[in-house]
């Protein structure tokens, strides 16, 4: 995986985070995020049970959701830039959606030689439904 380098004096207040998208959703992916999650609650592997529960179906983990969003920042900033991610599980993401995860740069700032970026992060579904609403901050390294 090679990621992106973004530098502090690059990055401007309102600047679009390029697009991740990910899917369609699969069971599969479920399931071996299940396994890698120790989460295995049956409302997301057992359709008859995810029905009878309420849910309407099986959906996946918010924290799969949460995860995207967070790969999405790593593959702008690169690897170790994420100091804090907080999130809003807005909507539930289905088998077969596609997610896409962004963001939009709100604030920058610098001390003691340490430079943030506070960056609106959001994943939205085929439909243009936000599923993963919050704000991460993120440092950069600096050209000079």
């Amino acid at each position: 995986m090679e990621y992106g380098r973004v530098y502090f004096e690059d990055v401007q207040v309102g600047d679009a985070l390029p697009p991740l998208t990910k899917g369609p959703l699969q069971q599969i992916q479920l399931t071996r995020y299940a396994g890698a999650s120790l989460d295995f609650n049956p409302i997301h592997q057992d359709e008859e049970f995810a029905r009878a529960a309420g849910m309407g179906g099986v959906f996946a983990h918010g924290m799969l959701s949460m995860g995207w969003v967070g790969q999405a920042l790593t593959d702008w900033a690169g690897a170790g830039s994420v100091r804090k991610l907080g999130v809003r599980f807005a909507a539930l993401v289905r088998l077969k959606d596609t997610v896409t995860c962004t963001g939009r740069v709100i604030s920058k700032s610098e001390k003691d030689d340490v430079r943030l970026v506070d960056v609106e992060v959001w994943a939205e579904n085929q439909k243009g439904d936000k599923v993963v609403t919050g704000k991460a901050t993120l440092v950069l390294p600096s050209r000079a």
